[in-house]
């Protein structure tokens, strides 16, 4: 088997190479031509990988891919998807994340081996915006009010949502009246160490590396540091124009959004497993679990025993969203029924192995005073 992969040097991207490697996929991987190298998540799967340089937006481009690799499989994971950045550069989410799916799917359409080429689409939670799914009965023996599912209707909130609908919806019709084969997995927030820096769960752990890091270095443990002001925190008996013996606090935004977060890991199985069935259809990703902003700071803190991570974080308002999304709750019954997929990863275990990896990182950038 062959798969034609958009988007490979990215978290899922990087992650699904890896799973398809493991089943013995012969791997194409899409990249577009930058001036720094984007290719470290997937640096270890190199070798046994065939990268080619493309841009989803090309559609001769795409054409060209597609006609010359002759894929059995084809994954799209490309996208301009931070929600925030999609409201100051909406036109280039929109040419990615919604031209750029059709210009594979038409490549699709007119291509000789239509019929034996399955495709794969991103789709996203944030379709879903404010609307929800009133609960009448507990959800896996939880108590819940809300959830989100294949049946909800979209309300979509941010030109990156309104982009990932539109590509959704084309997906749906293109399988219907061309008889592609095409799936949209309706992911959920799925986070990792390799998730990118300016998303929040990252921020997070990021942010707690470097903490980590400096205290080491200096030697010292959070119960000597004291507050100068709202910005930072430093250590006392030490110059105060020395700045490395201070130290910036955390900046967010809305703390009290809520999320499934899970395992990219895990979703990338899913991926895998609906283009596995016999019928095309969109399945919802999800752990049927919501947290906030502050659990996952609870997590992550509590994993450098750090229990009182409020006079470590300063909520900013630059960091909040045009139009906010408060509440996800995906429930991913479909599924785990007809794919027999479900997570394996916890958002506790998620938390805590994304500030092992991000501490360890920092601390052999910057090892200890006796050390150097």
């Amino acid at each position: 088997m062959k798969a034609l992969i958009f988007g490979i040097t990215g978290q899922d991207g990087s992650y699904l190479a890896e799973l398809l490697l493991k089943r013995a996929y012969k791997i194409v991987g899409v990249t577009r031509r930058v001036s720094v190298d984007t290719t470290k998540r997937i640096s270890h799967i190199l070798p046994k990988s065939d990268i080619v340089e493309g841009d989803i937006t090309d559609a001769f481009n795409v054409n060209k891919i597609i006609e010359e690799h002759e894929p059995d499989e084809i994954y799209n994971l490309a996208a301009q998807s931070h929600v925030g950045t999609s409201f100051s550069q909406p036109s280039l989410t929109w040419d990615v994340t919604a031209s750029g799916v059709l210009n594979i799917l038409e490549a699709i359409r007119y291509s000789p081996r239509k019929d034996d080429i399955k495709f794969y689409q991103a789709s996203s939670s944030e379709m879903f915006g404010k609307n929800y799914t009133e609960v009448v009965e507990p959800i896996f023996g939880k108590t819940c009010s809300k959830y989100q599912d294949e049946s909800t209707a979209f309300m979509p909130q941010s030109p990156y949502a309104i982009a990932k609908l539109s590509a959704h919806h084309l997906v749906r019709n293109y399988r219907d009246a061309y008889g592609i084969f095409a799936c949209s997995g309706i992911l959920f927030n799925h986070e990792s160490e390799r998730r990118g820096e300016n998303f929040v769960t990252r921020k997070i752990t990021k942010w707690i590396g470097e903490f980590a890091a400096w205290m080491s270095y200096h030697n010292v443990s959070p119960k000597v540091l004291v507050d100068i002001d709202e910005h930072e925190v430093y250590i006392p008996g030490r110059t105060h124009v020395d700045q490395d013996f201070q130290f910036p606090k955390l900046r967010l935004g809305n703390l009290d959004a809520r999320r499934d977060w899970g395992h990219a890991k895990d979703y990338v199985e899913a991926m895998w497993l609906m283009l596995k069935q016999d019928t095309p259809d969109d399945y919802v990703v999800a752990t049927g679990e919501t947290h906030s902003v502050r659990d996952f700071l609870d997590c992550a803190f509590r994993a450098i025993d750090i229990d009182n991570w409020e006079s470590y974080v300063v909520i900013d308002p630059e960091f909040y969203r045009a139009t906010e999304v408060d509440y996800l709750l995906g429930l991913p019954q479909k599924a785990k029924t007809l794919l027999g997929w479900s997570p394996k990863i916890s958002f506790k275990e998620l938390a805590e192995n994304m500030v092992k990896h991000d501490v360890k990182e920092a601390k052999l950038r910057r090892p200890r005073l006796q050390e150097i």
